[in-house]
């Protein structure tokens, strides 16, 4: 049975190093050349992770903003869809930022991003060689409803600062973590998770949700892994993915976890 193998980048696809390992390039090139399908599913912006879709050479879609864009990346496709929250909710936020203990505040869409703070601007995790003033996050620069906004708070405040967050406005979004060990909070509209975004890509390639094969190692990926027909947490995941994984990864990130269980589960 041929399978979709949905997988998660920080923390799980990606190395220490933020990277994707040349034997986890090989695995799941050799997977791909079994008849079995690749598709990323990630909390990062477009920006942040086309390169990794062409490093992999994917030709299929891709989830980012943890399901609220699904699309056919320099394609146009039937199936994309890309959903935003009120604004609002983003001036609110700032307006929060001292009593949240916020670092920054930053509204994104497939191709733009606003901070409210331009000494936090950095040209890796922004995906840019530059920030100017039109980047700064103000009333006058956010003119339409984001696709997602992204928080940054010490390590130790993430969990308070998303309980606080979904008390104020989870009527409206959903909030959730990714970024591995230097973790960001994300804002994406009601509704939206990782396995929102994998539905509409099953149903636009005529598959069930039995013929995938999940990878994560957050809580945003619980809801991917409990849809996937088969969800595997990595070995350095949390214990909330743990517990409602199908199986465990052997081995972390950190040591081709991934394409070590792939080898084994595929028969590579």
């Amino acid at each position: 049975m041929k399978k979709l193998i949905a997988i998660d980048l920080d923390g799980t696809t990606l190395n220490q190093d933020s990277k994707i390992s040349d034997k986890t390039v090989k695995t799941l090139h050799r997977a791909i050349e079994d008849g079995h399908s690749v598709v990323i599913a990630t909390g990062r912006p477009y920006r942040m992770s086309k390169n990794f879709y062409r490093q992999l050479q994917l030709t299929t879609p891709m989830i980012n903003f943890n399901g609220a864009l699904v699309h056919l990346p320099g394609k146009t496709w039937a199936g994309e869809q890309e959903t935003s929250f009120n604004r609002k909710i983003v001036f609110d936020l700032i307006s929060e930022k001292k009593n949240l203990k916020l670092d920054f505040i930053a509204a994104e869409n497939r191709e733009t991003f606003f901070i409210d703070d331009l000494k936090f601007f950095d040209q890796h995790f922004f995906a840019s060689d530059f920030a100017t003033n039109d980047n700064l996050l103000t009333v006058n620069t956010l003119k339409t409803n984001p696709t997602s906004v992204l928080l940054r708070s010490q390590p130790e405040n993430v969990n308070s600062v998303s309980d606080e967050l979904k008390q104020q406005f989870g009527h409206e979004v959903e909030v959730n973590t990714w970024g591995g060990p230097n973790p960001i909070l994300e804002v994406v509209a009601k509704g939206i998770q990782k396995a929102h975004g994998l539905k509409r890509v099953i149903e636009n390639l005529n598959l069930k949700s039995e013929d995938i094969l999940a990878f994560g190692d957050e809580h945003n990926d619980v809801d991917m892994l409990k849809f996937a027909g088969w969800g595997v947490a990595m070995a350095n995941g949390t214990d909330q993915l743990k517990a409602v994984a199908d199986d465990i990864t052997e081995k972390p990130n950190t040591e081709d976890g991934l394409a070590d269980y792939l080898t084994k589960y595929l028969d590579l």
